[in-house]
């Protein structure tokens, strides 16, 4: 975690449109999520819109970070990817700009994300698209779900709620 009082949510992003976006303006947990439009767990971005809107009044927000690491699954630009979010899945969280969540360009924010561990201790890389990272109010790293770990898996819930109380 970072030295600062938001952790995580202190990290400099960009939303996919190119616009200047916060974290820290998002005053509860954060469930981050590497997305893709081509792979096959694109349709857990059903499971997402769902979560975001169920726990939306309990301060949760879903993010997508649109990546194209993983078998040039992301290929699209900002346009094609909202228009693909908007009008197959209906995603009305937000969504960031195309990142790298590995290697040398990796993004900073995932440069800090990777470091948490997974459920069986693992840490680093990101293993594929949708993987995802639970962050809490005040940016700590709560807890690391790898890509085919399903969004409203028991374990993912359970995190959910006891972060947002």
């Amino acid at each position: 975690m970072t030295d600062t009082a938001h952790g995580i949510k202190d990290i400099p992003v960009e939303a996919l449109d190119g616009s200047d976006f916060s974290l820290a303006d998002l005053p509860g947990p954060l469930l981050i999520v590497n997305v893709a439009s081509r792979c096959g767990l694109t349709p857990q971005y059903s499971t997402l819109v769902e979560l975001a809107k169920g726990y939306r009044d309990r301060g949760l927000t879903v993010v997508g970070v649109p990546c194209n690491q993983f078998m040039g699954q992301e290929p699209g630009t900002a346009e094609e990817i909202a228009e693909f979010c908007s009008t197959t899945y209906g995603v009305d969280f937000p969504l960031l700009a195309k990142a790298d969540v590995n290697g040398e360009g990796r993004h900073p924010l995932y440069a800090a994300l990777t470091e948490k561990a997974d459920a069986e201790g693992a840490a680093g890389d990101v293993q594929w698209n949708f993987e995802k990272f639970l962050v809490s109010a005040d940016g700590e790293v709560l807890a690391r779900f790898r890509p085919r770990t399903a969004p409203d898996a028991p374990e993912v819930i359970a995190a959910i709620e006891a972060a947002v109380g």
